[in-house]
């Protein structure tokens, strides 16, 4: 699974807003391009991540967070959708390491096994250092894509998208 084409300047926001958990997970469920008119869609998918939230902080440490739901939502969205975030200053966010979570990107994907898929290529990308400070001094949203694109490529051996 390449992971690129899962993300869009429509769907990165940088820099984000808000100051608590729940609020960055709001303004992160609201850049999803196919949910915007979809209200209802939205509030399912923002109490399934506030759940997931409560059963364990999806924050892995290193100024990281993955906000997902516990399992896919199946017939939510057609195809997987990656929206990236990045906090100025960190929020608190539960972080196995007690840091505030500075890179946000949540997933979302149709059935289970993209989901998973998903999530675990865009794990083992962001263990490199580097990549997380790339991403930390993007200056806007497109370069902050071409940034994750190319360590995708790099890494994977998979054509940027």
């Amino acid at each position: 699974m390449v992971i690129g084409p899962a993300i869009a300047p429509e769907t990165t926001i940088i820099p984000l807003l808000s100051q608590d958990r729940d609020s960055v997970l709001a303004e992160l469920v609201g850049c999803i391009p196919v949910l915007r008119d979809r209200p209802e869609d939205q509030e399912i998918l923002l109490r399934a991540l506030q759940e997931r939230e409560q059963l364990c902080s999806t924050g892995i440490g290193e100024g990281i967070a993955l906000p997902h739901a516990r399992n896919a939502l199946v017939g939510l969205i057609p195809d997987t959708v990656l929206v990236m975030g990045r906090h100025p200053r960190g929020i608190p966010f539960g972080s196995i390491d007690s840091q505030p979570a500075r890179l946000f990107f949540l997933l979302v994907a149709p059935t289970v096994s993209q989901h998973l898929r998903a999530l675990a290529r865009l794990s083992r990308l962001l263990r490199d250092a580097r990549l997380r400070q790339a991403l930390l001094a993007a200056d806007g949203p497109r370069r902050a894509i071409e940034i994750l694109r190319a360590a995708e490529a790099t890494e994977w051996g998979a054509s940027p998208a």
